[in-house]
């Protein structure tokens, strides 16, 4: 079906039928959830109807949930009927921030072709209202902003049932500001205390713990506590605890965990979570413990921890290794625990891995710190510098064309004189990538100045040709 074409999804009651969902082609054309379906068949002809399957609908946001479980918090819900609600705190700065966070998830489900807004705020409440009722794909609301942002949105978004809301409109209130506003008593005994509730949550007057979501397929453990615990040394002994008791479910399964999420249970009815990521899959007790162990310091116990549990969101199959008979074996040094300690503590770690390209700048990628070698290498006999830099920068340069060498360069306003130069080392660029590079060279020189300084410096052209490149000089890169 061509993308301008209008699509919306129908859902009915008995006799009575609804537009439930429209795409932006519908929207365009006037089409809004709510509308009868009758009504928008005769505003828009051949209109393309989909009949709603809230069953399809409900597994699909709960399969969007998992994959935020393991992607992004260790505490994820589900949302109502249309989305999910995550608890970011401790979780964000994995990311790079709640900005990043945010723009990272809209972009990764606009990917899988899913349209998306997301907003993070003090409360459950406020974010579920904003993510719906702004147009801006992502919104973060500055801690402490939530009454100011919230008292000018309708009031249907305080997630109260139908017949409420229309009760409210009848007595003339629209916004949540106006429902504030009103003296509490009246409500409570016209509606009962759940508009009071859902407005003390919006305001975050009143806690509203989000429940994880667990299904079948992930092994967890817990641990009550008739009385409370807050000690870091009690903590730690449960946690250590627990682990055992969770790589014994995994051993059965023939798994390994990934990355585990530890939830905290506070006796004031809130949440705190932790959680350990693992390059590969493993099961090794003491390891996991002590990547736990190592967050401690970021638990706060408040008045005491009724309950832990710790469950593996990412689980793989881990396969046991033959150890070898020989007397003497030959040392392999793995990096991996040490990589573990510093992703759990929000470094973002990578290695460089060599490309099949001539061009300096695409001759080598990032990949994981424990990825398999890409088996690539770099065929070439001329030196390069130890230091590359991100992009080629302009000097100012004193050199004799087509082929000889600065004498004299310029970098970032520090004039040097050249002692001596090797070179040139031609270098073409790829035409399959682009056509215009079908002409393009670049001429290297590694130069040495009067410091000793080694620079790896280039010349765009061939010094004849303009065609072949503008003639201009650029560093590259830095030796030693």
């Amino acid at each position: 079906m061509p993308a301008d074409q209008p699509l919306v999804v129908v859902s009915k009651s008995g006799s009575k039928r609804w537009i439930s969902a429209a795409d932006t082609a519908a929207r365009k054309l006037g089409l809004k959830t709510g509308m009868p379906a009758s009504k928008a068949q005769a505003m828009v002809a051949n209109l393309n109807m989909v009949d709603a399957d809230p069953v399809a609908d409900a597994a699909a946001v709960e399969r969007l949930a998992l994959w935020a479980l393991r992607q992004y918090s260790p505490v994820v819900a589900v949302d109502g009927l249309d989305g999910i609600v995550l608890d970011t705190e401790g979780a964000d700065h994995l990311q790079g921030g709640e900005d990043l966070l945010l723009s990272g998830m809209v972009n990764k489900l606009r990917g899988l072709r899913l349209t998306a807004r997301a907003a993070v705020a003090d409360t459950w409440g406020a974010a579920h209202a904003i993510a719906r009722l702004t147009s801006a794909e992502t919104t973060v609301v500055p801690k402490g902003d939530v009454a100011k942002i919230v008292v000018g949105l309708p009031i249907h978004c305080l997630r109260l049932p139908a017949d409420t809301i229309q009760g409210l409109r009848v007595m003339g209130i629209e916004t949540v500001g106006e429902l504030s506003a009103m003296p509490r008593a009246p409500l409570t005994l016209r509606f009962g205390n759940e508009v009071g509730r859902r407005l003390d949550q919006m305001f975050g007057r009143v806690a509203e713990p989000i429940e994880p979501l667990r299904t079948p397929e992930l092994v967890e453990v817990s641990r009550n506590f008739q009385e409370p615990i807050g000690a870091a040394e009690t903590i730690a002994k449960y946690v250590g605890k627990l682990v055992v008791q969770l790589s014994a479910r995994l051993e059965e399964r023939g798994l390994g965990v990934r990355r585990s999420d530890l939830v905290i249970h506070r006796v004031d009815n809130t949440r705190q979570s932790v959680r350990a990521g693992l390059q590969k899959p493993v099961r090794d007790p003491r390891r996991l413990t002590r990547l736990l162990c190592d967050q401690i310091e970021k638990i706060d116990p408040g008045f005491g921890i009724e309950k832990m549990a710790l469950t593996a969101v990412m689980a793989e199959p881990l396969s046991e290794k033959q150890i070898a008979s020989s007397l003497i074996e030959e040392a392999v040094l793995d990096v991996t625990p040490l990589v573990d300690i510093l992703g759990n503590r929000g470094q973002r770690l990578y290695r460089m891995t060599p490309v099949a390209s001539d061009v300096p700048e695409r001759s080598l990628r990032r990949i994981g710190p424990t990825d398999d070698e890409t088996g690539a290498d770099w065929a070439v006999n001329w030196p390069r510098p130890s230091r590359l830099l991100p992009y080629p920068e302009p000097i100012e340069t004193l050199a004799v064309l087509p082929d000889q060498p600065p004498v004299l360069l310029t970098w970032r306003g520090r004039r040097r004189r050249i002692l001596r130069a090797d070179g040139p080392e031609r270098i073409f660029g790829e035409w399959w990538i682009r056509p215009r590079e079908m002409q393009a060279v670049r001429d290297y020189f590694v130069v040495e100045d009067e410091r000793g300084e080694r620079l790896w410096v280039f010349r765009a052209g061939d010094g004849v040709d303009t065609e072949t490149g503008s003639h201009r000089w650029f560093l590259h890169g830095v030796f030693g």
